[in-house]
């Protein structure tokens, strides 16, 4: 039997893989980002080399980490779905994400994400990097699209990725919302606000049945010097899940370990 653990004031289940709110969706505790210092289709991961990244991508899948975090403005689609044709892709949890700013757009986007990927669904289609507290009105074309796509079967989940306190409130409470990924680190680096203004925001989305994972976790590169501090971080904060944007197997092999000594193999 999995041993409880308390964080966030509430008793969680001690084990690495975890339901990722209503969702449906149960995900490691780890996701492996594709985007370190990424847009315009590249990042520190697919700069590594086709051959290279995908390399990275099974290992950290070898070592429990299932769930690959990707979006059509890091250019990783490739090599996700090269990795996936050495996996069973029931196994594994893909995130994406659009910039879409229509309906048509945003239509045309996960088709083009479900041929780039070579799979039939996408686990989670986030919209890209939000900063506008009026989103849930100028982005509805979006939203509806994505819908769609939920209600045909080819995405799981819908939701947002925040880059500002204010996209993040709403975000918090939106009935659309399915899924945030929200930037978070203990020393408020390269985050919308500081952590204990933008925590009492997860937890009340996560109130809500919103499905939340961490990024930016170790402050875009500049807590790197303490990972098991950053990583204990987020997760003692009660963040269920959190993405990392690992670039080699010795930092895979790192947070892994630091990750297991709070919620060992099931």
């Amino acid at each position: 039997m999995a041993q409880a653990l308390k964080i966030g004031g509430e008793v969680q289940t001690k084990s690495w893989w975890v339901p990722l709110g209503n969702t449906g969706i149960v995900v490691p505790r780890l996701s492996i980002g594709t985007g370190t210092y990424g847009w315009g289709g590249s990042s520190a991961q697919t700069r590594l080399g086709f051959r290279e990244c995908v390399k990275l991508l099974l290992t950290a899948y070898e070592h429990g980490v299932a769930w690959f975090d990707s979006a059509d403005q890091y250019g990783s689609h490739p090599h996700v779905r090269e990795a996936l044709k050495s996996l069973d892709r029931e196994k594994v949890i893909i995130t994406t994400k659009t910039t879409a700013r229509s309906r048509e757009q945003a239509r045309q986007d996960i088709q083009r994400f479900l041929k780039e990927l070579g799979t039939d669904y996408i686990d989670i289609v986030l919209m890209h990097c939000l900063v506008d507290s009026n989103w849930a009105t100028t982005m509805r074309p979006v939203m509806e699209a994505l819908s769609e796509a939920k209600e045909r079967g080819l995405v799981r989940a819908v939701g947002v990725s925040c880059h500002s306190f204010a996209a993040l409130k709403v975000a918090s409470t939106h009935p659309w919302v399915d899924v945030i990924l929200a930037r978070l680190n203990y020393d408020g680096m390269h985050m919308d606000g500081k952590p204990n203004e933008v925590l009492p925001v997860l937890e009340t989305a996560m109130r809500n049945g919103k499905g939340v994972y961490a990024m930016k976790v170790f402050g875009q590169g500049g807590l790197n010097r303490s990972p098991e501090r950053a990583i204990r971080f987020v997760f003692e904060s009660g963040i269920p899940a959190a993405t990392i944007g690992m670039v080699s197997e010795t930092e895979v092999k790192q947070n892994v370990q630091i990750a297991r000594q709070l919620f060992p193999q099931d």
